[in-house]
């Protein structure tokens, strides 16, 4: 009896390290879903210029008649992002957007959609005591607008790492 528990228990522990070491992995989002991820994060950025925010928003509601300077790229990073919404109490959820020396909190629709935003750009959901929990960090969304406007797929990219 011992002799099947002991093997048990070591691939129950190797489990858990491969589980860990997978909840901490790279991941990216392109075109419409970076372009969306980009678009709910930046207006909550200290370190987007507010004409790049208004390009953004621009581009995010299909608006392209509009110039912008040739190669030129925007930036939205955030050093992490973490959504929780309440599977019991279904009225709370949050996410708290940390911009390094500036944090924001954001609570109902506004955490919503960047929640939403996350899960539809393939951020995994852990859940933990009633919650469902999305979480990146070291995001980094480069935005061309003028390969947006050449409307054929590209011009959004997100780089991040899941969970934390």
């Amino acid at each position: 009896m011992k002799t099947l528990i002991i093997p048990a228990l070591i691939v129950a522990l190797a489990l858990t390290v491969v589980q860990s070491a997978a909840s901490a992995a790279p991941g990216s989002a392109s075109g419409p879903s970076a372009l969306a991820l980009a678009a709910v994060i930046a207006p909550h950025s200290p370190a987007v210029r507010a004409f790049d925010k208004r390009v953004i928003a621009r581009l995010f509601r299909g608006n392209t008649r509009f110039g912008f300077t040739p190669n030129t790229k925007i930036s939205v990073d955030a050093e992490s992002v973490t959504c929780r919404v309440s599977n019991v109490d279904i009225t709370s959820r949050s996410c708290e957007l940390n911009f390094g020396a500036r944090k924001r909190t954001l609570t109902g629709r506004e955490a919503n959609e960047v929640g939403a935003t996350m899960a539809a750009a393939g951020i995994p959901s852990e859940g933990a005591a009633g919650s469902s929990i999305e979480s990146i960090s070291t995001l980094r969304c480069t935005i061309d607008p003028n390969e947006i406007m050449q409307k054929a797929g590209g011009g959004a990219q997100c780089n991040f790492q899941t969970g934390q």
